[in-house]
């Protein structure tokens, strides 16, 4: 299996009646900005590339509209809970409308980030130990008694994350014990679960995975080097708090086994299409998974379209490729 994705094919003919797109952005999650931003460069990206593309919301609308004028195929640009955890999907499986991307079960998978590295694990891919608890555990036996046994059992310092979520929204990193319960308690803002990961010491890569027909294929890794040290949401969404590097500075090894790393989480948790796995490269080149994302962000300051433009590739096309394929129709 290659590392490297293949070029999209040449557009289809000229005379060949345009696909029709409709891209799906927005939503009512902590995201719906980051998605507005990821929808807009699609329909840019797919109207360069020959679509017709149409920018709609997932509300009441979406599918009286589906019905009255029917796409070709969905690409879902939405962020967070109404665009990751399959139900969207479930939907648009339930209306036999075609969409780009992971099925509804696969979805639910990768959005439970501690159900996605049990099974990572499981199938000998190396993650960061966690523990994941609801709200409810900390109220019934004590909070002070529970984090004190997670600090005994992963040391310090801690990654503190929403178990289900996006754009690294409730993401801490706690270096000294007293900080742990108020970072807690602003992580169950975004969320009943909290998970809290051991720190692993690193470089952090984002690594794109595009199935374009012929298997999935990982494209270069981006290197994320933020100001803060932490990429949290302002780092990540925040014009100059964070440096990138695409493809990352990396051994030729240490670059292909992160490769083989994102392609075999992709293949392991039954995802198709396109993903974004995050992981954590220590000094001695362990290739760690964090968690993987099945709609990645598509903003100007999102890896994805980074990891594209450094294989050699344009984003628009990459994208009409997936959407054509969905369709049934080729490029």
């Amino acid at each position: 299996m290659s590392e490297t994705a293949p070029a999209p094919e040449p557009a289809a003919a000229a005379d060949a009646p345009p696909l029709r797109a409709v891209v799906l952005a927005g939503g009512l999650t902590f995201e719906r900005e980051v998605s507005l931003s990821s929808g807009t460069q699609v329909v840019e990206g797919l109207t360069r590339a020959g679509i017709d593309a149409e920018l709609r919301d997932a509300d009441a609308e979406l599918l009286p509209g589906l019905a009255a004028a029917p796409a070709d195929a969905v690409f879902i640009a939405l962020h967070g809970a109404t665009g990751e955890d399959g139900a969207l999907r479930a939907v648009l499986d339930l209306a036999g409308v075609p969409y780009v991307g992971s099925a509804a079960a696969a979805c639910r998978l990768a959005w439970d980030k501690p159900a996605a590295k049990s099974v990572v694990r499981s199938a000998g891919i190396t993650t960061p130990d966690w523990v994941a608890l609801p709200h409810s555990t900390f109220r019934e036996l004590g909070a002070g008694a529970v984090l004190d046994l997670m600090v005994a059992r992963l040391g310090l310092p801690l990654m503190v994350k929403p178990a289900s979520g996006g754009s690294a929204l409730g993401v801490q990193k706690v270096s000294r014990v007293e900080d742990l319960p108020a970072a807690m308690v602003s992580c169950f803002a975004y969320g009943d679960t909290v998970m809290v990961e051991r720190y692993v010491e690193g470089v952090e890569v984002a690594l794109a995975v595009v199935d374009l027909g012929d298997g999935p294929q990982a494209l270069p890794a981006v290197e994320i080097e933020p100001e803060s040290g932490v990429f949290d949401y302002s780092s990540r969404y925040t014009p100059g708090l964070t440096e990138y590097h695409a493809p990352a500075r990396l051994d030729e090894d240490v670059a292909r086994r992160a490769a083989e790393l994102a392609v075999r989480v992709h293949e392991v948790l039954g995802l198709a299409d396109l993903s974004r796995t995050d992981a954590i490269i220590t000094p001695d080149g362990e290739v760690h998974f964090l968690e993987v994302n099945v709609s990645p962000g598509l903003t100007e300051t999102s890896m994805f379209p980074m990891a594209v433009e450094a294989a050699g590739f344009e984003l628009g096309e990459v994208l009409a490729r997936l959407l054509a394929n969905r369709a049934g129709r080729s490029r």
